[in-house]
């Protein structure tokens, strides 16, 4: 029997119940490629007198504010983007839809049929049109985001998750088989962006894989595989596993730091945040948040990281500089991916099992809305969303 997410979709119980809101106002397939399958000092100045100077040192750069994710701290939109309406687009996976959210008002514009299991929405590459992932219709629906309406399909297999590698060449999607017996099958599609034309299947010999981030200068990337515990890197021009690390529990959503330094990555087994020295690929670190420790994202201004607890129904803050937890806010629901507004006031959550999408204050964490949406509320995106690129997911932007 082929085990798919979306049996654990299926039997998956909401172990925390959702709160009540506040009633605050807001102020194509594809042939012919080729498979991999891994087994895989300064010198002191001499002979000068007492009454030289000494040469003045090189001042050293003060790196970007918000360091590989400066084009995003500002908040300011693409220019390539004017005249885009703001709205939060909710993938469900039971009904099969999505549900279209205009953010200054909380109120649902929209609805419209895609495909089976739709599990996120990913804004593409050059930021012009949207992806939802139907990873049981193995499709991918296009939508474009100046009409909030879908306008076409591209046949993928079981598209789980969907990403970009950073010079915008490659369209990569996660097919993520749960168990050891279908290993063969999980994986990464590599496809040429534009034409959709398959690449490469790269194999992912640990089971589960689903979420990733891309290093600083985009020469790899780092991918979770859940059910095994493990992060595999892989090699984004070769198309080929370099590496992987255990990290224990269950490995999830995936981020680089803001210095590229390190990876955060939520362990929901764990209830907490391993930590991943991208340059050495050891573990080196655990910071504990709270049960079922799931998605992440970046406050505007990259100083903090959020993360969603499943399990625990609420949300932790962790301070990038130190990697310690500040801050816990109990939201209720099931939160799962989160989605920040392009000015840094809100966070957008989905509770996947609650059937609502909670939108609170990312300074303080007040519930500000409760929007119910459907019964499966997955990967949320706010767009049009500030970057210079889209790396995938449901808006990890550069």
């Amino acid at each position: 029997m082929i085990i798919r997410r979306v049996a654990i979709v299926l039997l998956a119980i909401p172990l925390v119940a959702c709160s009540a809101s506040a009633n605050a106002s807001p102020s194509r397939s594809a042939s012919g490629a080729s498979r991999s399958s891994p087994r895989g000092t300064l010198k002191a100045r001499a002979g000068g007198s007492p009454s030289s100077s000494a040469s003045t040192p090189s001042p050293v750069p003060t790196p970007p504010l918000g360091g590989i994710y400066a084009a995003t701290v500002s908040g300011r939109i693409d220019p390539s983007l004017a005249g885009i309406p703001e709205r939060v687009y909710v993938p469900d996976e039971i009904s099969g839809d999505v549900v279209v959210i205009d953010p200054a008002t909380f109120r649902i514009v929209g609805r419209f049929k895609v495909g089976l299991y739709p599990e996120h929405i990913t804004p593409d590459w050059d930021l012009q049109r949207l992806y939802v992932n139907n990873m049981n219709s193995s499709s991918l629906t296009i939508i474009d985001p100046r009409t909030s309406r879908p306008t076409g399909t591209i046949r993928v297999p079981f598209p789980y998750n969907l990403y970009f590698t950073e010079d915008g060449s490659k369209a990569i999607v996660v097919d993520d088989y749960l168990a050891t017996a279908t290993v063969a099958t999980n994986g990464l599609y590599f496809y040429d962006r534009k034409t959709w034309r398959l690449l490469k299947f790269v194999e992912i010999p640990w089971p589960g894989a689903d979420h990733l981030d891309m290093s600083a200068d985009g020469s790899f990337l780092l991918v979770s595989c859940e059910t095994s515990g493990r992060v595999a890197r892989v090699d984004t021009n070769r198309m080929v596993v370099t590496g992987s690390v255990r990290v224990g529990g269950l490995p999830l959503d995936v981020r680089l730091s803001p210095d590229g330094t390190v990876f955060y990555v939520a362990n929901q087994g764990l209830g907490g945040v391993s930590v991943v020295d991208a340059a050495t690929m050891k573990l080196v670190g655990f910071i504990r948040t709270a049960r079922g420790a799931h998605g992440l994202a970046l406050s505007r201004d990259t100083t903090r990281l959020f993360v969603t607890n499943r399990l625990a129904g609420s949300i932790s803050v962790i301070d990038v500089a130190s990697r310690k937890l500040i801050a816990t806010w109990r939201i209720g629901g099931s939160p799962d991916m989160i989605a920040v507004s392009p000015d840094g006031i809100q966070l957008w959550i989905s509770n996947r099992y609650s059937g609502t999408v909670t939108v609170i204050d990312s300074l303080s964490g007040a519930v500000l809305k409760v929007i119910a949406t459907g019964t499966n509320p997955h990967g949320l995106t706010f767009w049009p969303q500030p970057g210079r690129f889209s790396l995938g997911h449901n808006g990890n932007m550069r």
